[in-house]
């Protein structure tokens, strides 16, 4: 399968595109890096500006990408520009060019305004607003097939393979776990049209995305 990951170079997206690698997919990773970010004969690079119009982000997607994962972020310097207007900008390209599936990593409780109070949030908020309403925009405006995958806090350790889905609790992600469940969705018709939390628990990755 050919898949576009936008964002390709951050945390998550570098452990996600590997893990598609391994998979055999022919993978497009998107970045505004210089070099080659993988030495791969199934790998391309991309210099995608999704602060472009969505007309220029359209013509540079080709035209038999089978699937779309949006794991960029703007680390909170742009994100109006990036982490809402960007990420709307390319549902709609991928609408438009006619590509079904799309993948979107957010973040936890991004739709359940209730929460935000909550430690670790609250200090977010402008962050959480623009995922609120590009994650808004996917589910009520899209007719694309997409997950809505959202993690808790990244963290830098070992993954356990073994996650928790929709805790009442914000939690913790090992960034291969968060990719690995990317991944496991990619196939998953159980999971299109949905929105779901997760963090490390107890259950197998792909046990947990069956059960879904």
């Amino acid at each position: 399968m050919k898949i576009l990951v936008i964002g390709a170079s951050g945390r998550v997206g570098s452990d996600l595109v590997k893990q598609l690698l391994a998979d055999n997919h022919q993978v497009i990773g998107t970045t505004r890096q210089q070099q080659q970010l993988f030495s791969d004969d199934n790998y391309k690079q991309l210099d995608l500006d999704i602060t472009a119009h969505k007309e220029d982000i359209q013509k540079q997607l080709d035209d038999d990408i089978a699937a779309v994962y949006f794991v960029a972020g703007s680390g909170g310097k742009k994100i109006l520009e990036v982490d809402l207007h960007g990420a709307v900008k390319t549902m709609q390209a991928a609408q438009d060019k006619g590509i079904k599936r799309y993948i979107m990593l957010s973040t936890v409780f991004s739709l359940d305004t209730s929460k935000w109070d909550h430690e670790g949030i609250k200090d977010l908020k402008g962050y959480y607003i623009g995922k609120h309403y590009a994650d808004q925009w996917l589910v009520n405006d899209s007719s694309l097939d997409y997950t809505i995958v959202q993690a808790g806090a990244l963290k830098e350790r070992e993954g356990t393979g073994k996650i928790a889905i929709n805790n009442d609790k914000a939690g913790e992600n090992a960034i291969e776990d968060v990719a690995a469940t990317l991944v496991a969705v990619l196939n998953a018709d159980n999971t299109y049209k949905k929105v779901f939390n997760m963090q490390n628990g107890e259950t197998a990755i792909r046990d947990a995305i069956t059960d879904l």
